[in-house]
Order: structure tokens, then C-alpha cells, then sequence
């Protein structure tokens, strides 16, 4: 059984930072794409940031490009998100998806940036 299960999130001040990770099992971790993505109050969800299996390609949304860093372990099966200089626009539910065949998703852990 997949299991995605993310951890990380909490309450920032705009201009901090966060680390989101996102712990996997219940299927070969190494050998899949992995994403985050989020979705905020009233907004669709949209991706975040991708990370090829052996690391070799990322993308991200233009929106956190030169701010957020994706990366992974394959060794631990974690994936992670590294935010810098949030904005209140960062403000969401940040989920880890896999697809070892069909669409796996986390529960979710939530992200506040606010004064």
C-alpha cells in the first residue's frame, strides 16, 4: 500500500523559510517522478515542483522558480521542498504525489505565510 506522508509546514512571517518533506513507502520510491503541489483557498490545485527519479531533471512553476528547491534521497525515500522568501501568495495546502501507476496523493500539511 502506497503511503505519502508529508511533514513541514507550519505558520512563517513573508521573507522566511520552510522545509516540507515528504516520507515514502509501499512501492519502488527510486525509481519514480516525484511532485509537490498545493492548492490554496478557492484555487485549483496546481504543481509546485517535480524531481525526476535519479534527480537528473527538476521543474518548477514560474511563480517559485529561483526560490523553492525540490530534491530527494533515494537512500531514505524522502523528497523535499525547500521554500525561501515566502510570500502570503505561498499560502496553502502543499501535497507530495507520486504516480507508481495510478495517482497517489499525502494528506497534506499546510503552509501560512503571514505577519
Amino acid at each position: 500500500q502506497v503511503q505519502l506522508v508529508e511533514s513541514g509546514g507550519g505558520l512563517v512571517q513573508p521573507g522566511g523559510s520552510l522545509r516540507l518533506s515528504c516520507a515514502a513507502s509501499g512501492f519502488t520510491f527510486s525509481m519514480y517522478t516525484m511532485s509537490w503541489y498545493r492548492q490554496a483557498p478557492g484555487k485549483e490545485r496546481e504543481l509546485v515542483a517535480r524531481i525526476t527519479a535519479s534527480s537528473e531533471i527538476t521543474r518548477y512553476a514560474d511563480s517559485v522558480k529561483g526560490r523553492f528547491t525540490i530534491s530527494r534521497d533515494n537512500t531514505k525515500n524522502t523528497v523535499s521542498l525547500f521554500m525561501n522568501s515566502l510570500q502570503p501568495e505561498d499560502t496553502a495546502v502543499y501535497y507530495c504525489y507520486a504516480f507508481p501507476g495510478y495517482d497517489c496523493w499525502g494528506q497534506g500539511t499546510q503552509v501560512t505565510v503571514s505577519s
